[in-house]
Parts: C-alpha cells; sequence; structure tokens
C-alpha cells in the first residue's frame, strides 16, 4: 500500500513539511534481512510485531523475506492488515466484549487467526460466539513469566486454562504465549540473558506441564527485539514475535540491539530565543517521552525538555549555528509509540523521498463492529 501521487518522488527532506516521520529504506531493509536471516539459521519462526510501525507496506516486507505470519495486539489493527493482503494473524491480546468478539469471529473467517487468553470467563464468551457460527477459532493461553501485565501463572493455572480451552466447542487449543517484555533493555547483556532464560524457562515447563498431562502444545511464541537472540535459541520455543527492530529507536539503541536507526522525526528550528536554545517543531503530539528523550541527529545540539508542539534544544559548538528554518531529524526514544502519533511514513533513500506509506490509525471505539 504506497501513495497513489508520485509527485513527490525526489524531493529532499527540506521539501518536506514538518514535524514528518521519515523512513530511511535501505536501514529498514537491512534490519528485515539481519532478523530474518537470524531466524533462517535457527528452528524458530520469526511472526514480527506490527505494533512498531503499524503499516502494511512494511508488514508485507518483512512477509517477503520469510516471516510466517505477523503478530498485532489490537484488533482493529490486525483487521488492517487483513484488509492489506495478510492472511496469517496472531492476535496477542486478549479480546474482550460482544462487540469486539463479533469482530474477531468476523476477521478469523478472512485468515488464519489466533488470538491470546487468560481468563474462563473470556474463554466461554468466545465459546458462545465461535459455536454459535459454527467456527472454530484458536486460542494460545498467555503465561505471565514476569511482566506482572496479562496471563496466567506458569504451571497448574495455565494446564487448568489450557484445559478449559480444549474442552469449549468452537475453541481449539493452539498453544502458549509469553512475552518477556520486562527484560528487553536490560543492561548489562549477561543480566538480560540470565534474566531471559530463567522466566523463558516458565513457559517451556509450563508446555511440558500441559504435555505430561496428555494435552498437546501445538506452539510456544514469544521473544522481543532485546531477547531475540536468547529466546530464539532456546529449546521449547517455537516462534519469535520481535516489533521495534524494524525500525529501532533510541532506547533500543542503547540497549545494545543489533540493528540501524531507520526511524526519525524530521522536524524545523521555529525560535532561536538564546544562543544556547533552538526550538523545534516537535513536541509531545510528534514524540513520545516514556523511554527517554530523543536523539538529535545533529552536533551540538541535545533535546532538553517537551512542551505540545514544541522541543527545546540545547546548543553547543557547531549546533549554535542552528538558524529559524533549519531542519533537523530526531530518532524517537520509543518508535511505535512515536509511530502510533502520524498518519504516514515518508520513506527516503539516499536523501530523497521516494514514496509515502500510510500508517494504520486506531479506530477506536466508534469503528465498525
Amino acid at each position: 500500500m504506497t501513495s497513489s501521487d508520485t509527485s513527490h518522488q525526489g524531493v529532499t527532506a527540506g521539501g518536506i513539511d514538518t514535524p514528518a516521520l521519515l523512513l530511511d529504506r535501505s536501514r529498514l531493509l537491512g534490519n528485515i534481512r539481519r532478523m530474518a536471516e537470524f531466524a533462517a539459521d535457527r528452528p524458530v519462526g520469526l511472526r514480527p510485531h506490527t505494533g512498531a510501525h503499524h503499516c502494511v507496506a512494511v508488514a508485507r516486507l518483512q512477509i517477503e523475506h520469510g516471516a510466517c505470519g505477523v503478530t498485532s495486539t489490537r484488533l482493529d489493527e490486525a483487521q488492517t492488515m487483513v484488509d492489506g493482503g495478510l492472511d496469517d494473524i496472531f492476535l496477542a491480546n486478549e479480546v474482550v466484549g460482544a462487540a469486539k468478539i463479533r469482530r474477531l469471529i468476523d476477521l478469523a473467517d478472512r485468515c488464519t487467526l489466533a488470538v491470546a487468553v487468560d481468563d474462563p470467563d473470556n474463554v466461554a464468551e468466545l465459546s458462545a460466539a465461535a459455536a454459535a457460527t459454527g467456527f472454530d477459532l484458536r486460542c494460545l493461553v498467555e503465561v505471565d513469566v514476569g511482566m506482572g501485565r496479562c496471563g496466567v501463572a506458569p504451571g497448574e493455572p495455565a494446564l487448568a486454562l489450557a484445559r478449559l480451552v480444549d474442552d469449549s466447542p468452537g475453541l481449539t487449543f493452539g498453544g502458549l504465549h509469553a512475552f518477556e517484555g520486562h527484560l528487553q533493555e536490560v543492561a548489562p547483556y549477561d543480566q538480560r540473558r540470565a534474566r531471559a532464560r530463567d522466566d523463558m524457562k516458565k513457559v517451556t515447563d509450563t508446555r511440558a506441564t500441559i504435555e505430561d498431562a496428555g494435552l498437546p502444545v501445538p506452539l510456544v511464541t514469544g521473544g522481543g527485539t532485546g531477547t531475540h537472540a536468547i529466546t530464539g535459541v532456546l529449546p521449547g520455543i517455537d516462534e519469535l514475535q520481535p516489533g521495534s527492530y524494524v525500525t529501532m529507536d533510541a532506547a533500543y539503541r542503547r540497549a545494545g540491539a543489533p540493528f540501524e536507526n531507520a526511524l526519525t522525526v524530521l522536524s524545523t528550528v521555529v525560535s532561536r530565543p538564546t544562543r544556547e536554545t533552538a526550538v523545534i517543531d516537535a513536541g509531545y503530539s510528534s514524540l513520545t517521552p516514556e523511554f527517554g528523550e530523543p536523539e538529535v541527529l545533529r552536533g551540538g545540539a541535545a533535546f532538553v525538555a517537551f512542551s505540545e508542539e514544541h522541543g527545546i534544544l540545547r546548543l553547543t559548538g557547531a549546533g549554535r549555528d542552528l538558524a529559524v528554518g533549519d531542519t533537523v531529524e530526531l530518532v524517537p526514544g520509543h518508535g511505535s509509540t512515536t509511530v502510533g502519533l502520524h498518519d504516514r511514513f515518508h520513506v527516503m533513500e539516499d536523501g530523497r523521498l521516494q514514496d509515502v506509506w500510510p500508517i494504520a490509525r486506531p479506530r477506536g471505539a466508534g469503528g465498525p463492529l
């Protein structure tokens, strides 16, 4: 899915209205290939997370380079991926409520779909909806391996829920899902590796518990950008779900992830109130701050403060040469939430605009049922 208007092609970054999201195509493809090569050399499938980019065009490139399917956490984003031609989706989130469950069943009729579950009442709701349509919905029991978010406890609680799914009309037990998100940026790396091995052993031990009870576990899926090289080599892990590697951000670079920053926010200097200060037109509405401040790709310039529509740069040395009207690029601290603030990628190659790729925007509660 690309822009049908090609009149913009070939312009430089200086010709793009700001603030704007830039995506370096060469670096993007390099990241996609690097992760694909990692998975291809090991007995683990790659199911990248679309939450990092919210973009059908990027997901298609990942599939073209060997991904077995994609992971999403929003039902509307999964719908967008299927509308864009993708046909194998894991919805790594619980879908609750009659309206969303109806949408889920409709979507499952259009593609190969699995959904996460962690609650008996939700299993009953899904079972009733699926059985009423004569459909078979694949459910993966989510296991909390230490993140403290969704999921049942490892071991017997997971076994009990797996049995419930297996016994429920209209549902198929598809395996286990576990995300060690709390460990993605733990430093030093040796500590991250040790903790990830310990925590993901909880889900592989749970697999053994369930199988020892006579119920096959077809799949165990998990992992992220910061732990892919750890989780991806553990016995008993079948699929990886990394997301941020494809665009990268400043936080993952600080954590040592071996990928290149393909994503930047282009911003314009709109004021020079002092010799040591510049004000740019990218603030909270263009960049998210939860994983730290963005990195300014300009020597002598550092991002020091946010407001809604502005960012404040502290200038030293050559940075003091910045003038009103100059543009700067910033690497977001957190890529996926920053992408969610925009509606398009400006796809760049060799410093020139090559295409514009739509970003899926959440439909929210007012979306189609």
